[in-house]
């Protein structure tokens, strides 16, 4: 968004400098009454062509480089936790790793809800979340951040039982970009920043907070989408 924000901007004091009567100055732009799906952003783009400040192709060019940096940007429209926690993720990850299974009393006789996938004998829970701007009070689709944003950001892994399952899959989600961690449930209990007891008389539950300030400290545990699987089975089996 930052991107596109400096590029209108940039294209707008061209239009200016041509002699342009039209005011699109922020505090115009900010007080413009917006109805779904006319906004600011139609606003400008309407009033560069208009001028001739743009040609057709080049508010293309500009609409095509910004559908690739925020080709996930839908994620963040998501605004139910469990919406985006259970259902997207869990069938993100089946649909990129379609081996793993739904569980079930057929597969394992224990199995009461505590995980989410099984593989050949391992429980394997995943955990997602989404990188926003820290601080700011705004929605989850103007906080999202892309991946070399210098924003300061938290994401939140939360419900965290270790005791319930054998590999953890972690999904981050940025506006460009998705990545993925895979760790032993014992790498998770033993990581210095699990927190346990995230609810008051939750016995075994915690959570961990991923940031720009240690997201570093997880290196060893990211995967490539190709290689969650053989962390899966790695992991599992050791366990």
């Amino acid at each position: 968004m930052e991107k596109l924000i400096k590029e209108l901007k940039t294209k707008i004091a061209t239009m200016c400098k041509n002699g342009c009567e039209y005011n699109l100055c922020d505090t115009v732009l900010d007080s413009l009454y917006s109805v779904y799906p006319f906004n600011k952003f139609e606003y400008i783009i309407s009033h560069l062509i208009g001028t001739d400040t743009i040609t057709l192709q080049q508010y293309l060019d500009i609409r095509n480089r910004y559908l690739e940096r925020n080709k996930y940007l839908y994620v963040f429209e998501i605004t139910a936790p469990r919406t985006f926690g259970e259902t997207w993720a869990q069938r993100h990850l089946n649909e990129v790793i379609p081996e793993l299974q739904r569980p079930s009393a057929a597969c394992d006789p224990d199995y009461s809800g505590q995980y989410d996938f099984w593989y050949d004998g391992i429980r394997i829970e995943v955990k997602a979340s989404r990188a926003v701007r820290r601080k700011s009070g705004d929605s989850l689709i103007i906080k999202a951040l892309s991946s070399d944003s210098k924003y300061a950001f938290d994401m939140n892994f939360q419900q965290i039982k270790p005791a319930c399952c054998d590999v953890f899959v972690w999904i981050a989600v940025w506006r460009d970009v998705i990545r993925y961690w895979v760790l032993s449930s014992d790498e998770v209990k033993n990581n210095r920043y699990y927190s346990s007891g995230q609810h008051r008389g939750n016995v075994g539950e915690g959570q961990l907070w991923i940031k720009d300030t240690n997201i570093d400290d997880f290196k060893e545990y990211e995967v490539g989408v190709r290689d969650i699987l053989s962390n899966i089975i790695g992991k599992g089996r050791r366990k």
